[in-house]
């Protein structure tokens, strides 16, 4: 008896017939469809979210001052309570991403076993880089090195020594590097799995279903899938937050124009619009020309700096600082504060900076999973995690070396300045350069397309988190969520500032900690029920 379905009707009644003993399974495949064809709708995820965002926005117009307090309890709070576990999931996930890129998993195609990648390797590198953390390369490329070159990370340098100058730049590599490209990598996986090689929506709450069961069809599911969009925007406010401020400061260094909040919101807002136009034109448009752009000028001035500063300095402060990084990674991975003083370090620097990429995991993740279709895991593992980990070493090497290297020569006061506000940083570093107003110029029109870059992917993920997973949601939701970003980045900076976005930051970062181990475990138990597993061939001995 045959037991295939034939999709080869004709008629008014196009669709799939039975053949043979199939109902059940035919059944299940036309509930699946239409299953997925109500997910595709706006529903109660979409309209709970925006509600919570109103309440939050009217809330910060009515009593500034007091969602500020609660905001700043709150994180210090899990700062010292819970901050190790940052720490821990971020380097389970590294553990996870390198046992499935050498385990029999890693020949698994994310789709069918015949899709091949949509994007050449060189766009979906690009994309990679360009729309997940461009702002941050700008705001933190030299900000950061310099903070710890000043204050060494847990007491373990002489400030302003070249012990110090190692210590910075290995502590950078840590924040930026393998633990937040590991995080991303197993949210995207489990992300581009469900979606491309299984068939399902793009929604957290249906990939936790192997785990959890069907109450992530319930309000369970609701709940969580409303908590990646809330973690989501206010992780993606952060950065605007920062881009913001750093298109003000290039504003200033060139033409005087002041720092001050009013600039900063016409700036968001100019810029809103501007990304939410470009998410209408799609990822295989506006988002995939804007990165690779990005990129580009990212090298031109990457290079431009490698060469007409220190250049012998950086070289040998990458190989020393690289080394030690790799040597000492287990000890910093799990490295805890000692004291008060030390945890309000932490909560500024490593625990800020593994929240913030907590918060970003399902935004990165979605993102990856819709430009990876046709990719193996082993290809995935590999760019995902090795290639901005290698990109953003060199970036910060050359920066922040070349702003450290500019200290201690005793011509600069840069390390004062970024103590300060670390906004300055950049710019104060290139001023110490050939051509200061051309570069600054170039660095303005870069952050605002790293700006629009990221800004324009976030918009096109929380569409799709609000269209039950669909991954080309239609065109008003785009417009809603562009917008509400723009709007969310304002209210923070007026609530208070930077430190407020940083907090929303940390804070919604909070759930993910246990939604991203779940969700680990339930891509293993998917890629362990895999029937489609590529073969590995074996010689045997007769």
């Amino acid at each position: 008896m045959s037991t295939e379905i034939n999709e080869k009707q004709e008629g008014p009644n196009k669709g799939p017939t039975l053949t043979g003993g199939t109902l059940r399974r035919a059944a299940d495949k036309n509930e699946s469809k239409q299953v997925y064809k109500r997910l595709q709708r706006p529903g109660s995820v979409l309209f709970i979210s925006l509600s919570l965002i109103v309440v939050f926005v009217l809330w910060a117009a009515i009593a500034p001052q007091r969602l500020n307090a609660l905001m700043s309890g709150a994180s210090t709070w899990s700062a010292q309570y819970i901050g190790w576990s940052y720490l821990l999931v971020t380097l389970g996930c590294i553990v996870l991403m390198l046992f499935l890129a050498f385990s029999r998993y890693g020949g698994i195609r994310l789709g069918k076993d015949a899709d091949r990648p949509e994007f050449t390797t060189w766009a979906w590198i690009a994309m990679i880089l360009g729309a997940v953390m461009g702002i941050g390369l700008i705001s933190y490329g030299a900000a950061e090195p310099m903070s710890h070159f000043m204050v060494p990370p847990h007491g373990r340098a002489e400030p302003e020594t070249m012990d110090a100058a190692v210590l910075a730049l290995q502590f950078s590599y840590f924040d930026w590097g393998p633990n937040a490209w590991a995080l991303f990598g197993v949210f995207g996986l489990a992300i581009a799995y469900s979606t491309h090689r299984r068939g399902n929506s793009g929604l957290v709450s249906v990939m936790l279903r192997p785990v959890l069961g069907k109450s992530m069809d319930g309000w369970l599911g609701k709940i969580i899938d409303v908590f990646t969009v809330l973690a989501t925007l206010f992780g993606t406010t952060t950065s605007l937050g920062l881009g913001a401020s750093q298109v003000a400061e290039g504003l200033n260094s060139l033409f005087g124009i002041p720092t001050d909040l009013f600039v900063k919101i016409v700036i968001i807002a100019g810029v809103t619009i501007v990304f939410t136009l470009s998410a209408l034109s799609g990822v295989g448009k506006g988002i995939k020309w804007l990165s690779q752009g990005t990129m580009i000028g990212a090298a031109v001035i990457g290079i431009f700096v490698l060469v007409s500063g220190p250049t012998g300095f950086i070289s040998n402060i990458y190989f020393r600082s690289m080394g030690q990084f790799l040597g000492e990674f287990p000890a910093v991975a799990l490295l805890t504060p000692s004291g008060v003083e030390d945890l309000q370090w932490m909560q500024w620097w490593t625990y800020f900076m593994m929240a913030w990429w907590l918060s970003w995991g399902a935004f990165v993740g979605i993102f990856l999973a819709r430009i990876s279709k046709g990719r193996t895991i082993r290809e995935f593992v590999f760019a995902v995690m090795g290639v901005p980990s290698l990109v953003f070493s060199v970036w910060f090497s050359i920066f922040g070396g070349t702003s450290i290297h500019q200290q201690m020569s005793g011509n600069s006061q840069i390390g004062q300045a970024t103590l300060q506000d670390t906004n300055s940083t950049f710019f104060a570093m290139l001023a110490e350069l050939p051509l200061p107003e051309v570069t600054s110029a170039f660095t303005i029109i870069l952050v605002v397309l790293f700006f629009i870059t990221g800004a324009d992917s976030n918009t096109y993920v929380l569409g799709t988190l609000t269209s039950g997973g669909n991954m080309y949601p239609k065109r008003p939701i785009l417009t809603v969520w562009g917008l509400l970003t723009g709007v969310c980045a304002i209210v923070l900076l007026l609530v208070g500032g930077l430190e407020a976005l940083q907090q929303a930051a940390i804070l919604s970062a909070v759930p993910f900690t246990v939604i991203v181990t779940l969700l680990g475990i339930s891509l293993m138990r998917e890629l362990q029920s895999d029937t489609r597993l590529p073969v590995v061939a074996t010689v045997t001995e007769e």
